[in-house]
């Protein structure tokens, strides 16, 4: 089963899935000193303070795919229900390719090339991707906010190139977040696993101040794995918040549901 063909759908589920050879840095060489004032504590309550209030969002955007064998651009339509649903409609030359419909209990998602769908629940889909997954990490990351709950977690902080960086490590993963220092906006985060080689990261650039929220213009999502690099790049085009949207979703006849076979790592 060729996972990134089937997951181009979601691909902000399936960067997570990379496996990376990836040695843990040097960040004291690079580290400059922090001022003992600015502790984990007060970094993360002054990013939770930042605006995020609304209920719902669409975004157009446009994305590009590249991996050691193709390289695809096409366009992207997001839909978010906050804490409830998000709709993703991947076109290319305006044709639907495919389309995944995200909820706190379920994945559902087909795609046009190989005409098959996938319908299943969070634990299964993590199994297989090799990460933890949930709704609330896959909406955080639209929202270029951290994957996980800061304030439930114990971070060591750094000031590393102008930027605050959070490091947890704990259970063989590495976790770390970066933090502009004006307005406290999520600049990058990623997990890093070194015993199993895997290694997720997402970067953001050129944030807009909305009313109800500060957002991104691009995400740049970076994956290593024995078999070579994936690199996912997406531009927020335009972006409103609080319409009433739909999330029509369905497959079409003829389609083959997929089930995930554990034992299949390919």
């Amino acid at each position: 089963m060729k996972k990134w063909s089937y997951l181009l759908v979601v691909f902000f589920i399936v960067s997570c899935k990379s496996k990376a050879i990836l040695a843990h840095s040097n960040a004291l060489a690079n580290r400059n000193t922090i001022e003992k004032s600015t502790n984990s504590e007060n970094i993360i309550q002054n990013h939770y303070n930042n605006k995020y209030e609304f209920s719902t969002l669409y975004i157009r955007s446009s994305a590009k795919y590249r991996d050691e064998k193709q390289s695809q651009n096409v366009s992207a339509e997001i839909k978010i229900k906050k804490n409830e649903k998000i709709l993703v409609s991947i076109r290319f030359l305006g044709i639907t390719m495919a389309k995944a419909l995200i909820t706190p209990n379920q994945v559902k998602y087909y795609e046009k090339i190989n005409g098959t769908y996938f319908e299943g629940d969070y634990q299964s889909l993590s199994q297989w991707l090799g990460t933890d997954l949930d709704f609330t990490k896959i909406q955080n990351m639209l929202l270029a906010q951290p994957i996980d709950d800061l304030t439930k977690g114990k971070y060591a902080t750094s000031l590393i190139d102008k930027l605050y960086k959070l490091n947890n490590e704990e259970d063989n993963t590495e976790k770390s977040f970066f933090f502009e220092t004006e307005k406290y906006l999520l600049q990058k985060q990623e997990v890093i696993q070194s015993e199993k080689q895997r290694m997720f990261q997402v970067n953001y650039s050129n944030f807009q101040d909305f009313t109800t929220a500060f957002l991104p213009s691009n995400l740049l999502i970076n994956a290593i794995q024995k078999k070579g690099k994936t690199e996912i790049s997406i531009d927020y085009n335009a972006v409103t918040f609080n319409e009433e949207l739909s999330f029509p979703y369905s497959v079409p006849n003829g389609y083959d549901r997929i089930f995930i076979d554990q034992t299949s790592q390919n």
